[in-house]
């Protein structure tokens, strides 16, 4: 029986939610995420449903890492600006974000990112566009794809602000 695999697997960043239940699925059939890298996930075999995988988009920040830590987590690792972290089932639920609001502004960081990143392709591809090299159409296909995920996190920000409305 193997004791370790990669998996090499694309998510979109706005499917961090598919990407947090797929590795939890992977941990709860025996395999722990053990590292990430560049759609890339290194497992190690383990007894099946004993840890809890969670993901976050933060900046690299040594004392929210300590933090986790301190609450029974045990960092991963990250890949770009994603933090991977995990828990053992048995010290109890484990979740990054305390209320709907952290949830709304975990949100907010991916929209933003992905905000900035799909204006800056657009503005790059018209001036390709008009330009010599005519390889704009590059960059406008990024633009539309980040600002398709930019309205798929919009979705989800507003089911949220949705169910915090109905429990005020």
């Amino acid at each position: 029986m193997e004791k370790s695999m990669t998996m090499r697997k694309w998510f979109w960043v706005w499917e961090f939610d598919k990407e947090e239940t797929w590795l939890n699925e992977m941990a709860m059939n025996g395999w722990l995420l053990e590292s990430v890298s560049f759609a890339a996930y290194h497992f190690v075999r383990c007894e099946p449903g004993t840890y809890s995988i969670r993901l976050e988009m933060h900046p690299a920040d040594e004392e929210y890492v300590s933090f986790m830590e301190e609450t029974g987590a045990e960092y991963i690792g990250r890949m770009m600006m994603w933090m991977y972290f995990r828990k053992k089932v048995e010290d109890g639920p484990f979740d990054l974000f305390s209320d709907i609001d952290s949830r709304i502004a975990h949100l907010d960081r991916i929209g933003k990112l992905l905000q900035i990143v799909g204006v800056a392709n657009l503005v790059i591809g018209v001036a390709n566009a008009i330009g010599p090299t005519r390889l704009g159409w590059i960059n406008l296909l990024c633009a539309t794809l980040l600002m398709y995920g930019l309205g798929r996190i919009h979705g989800k920000k507003e089911a949220l602000e949705k169910e915090r409305m109905l429990h005020e």
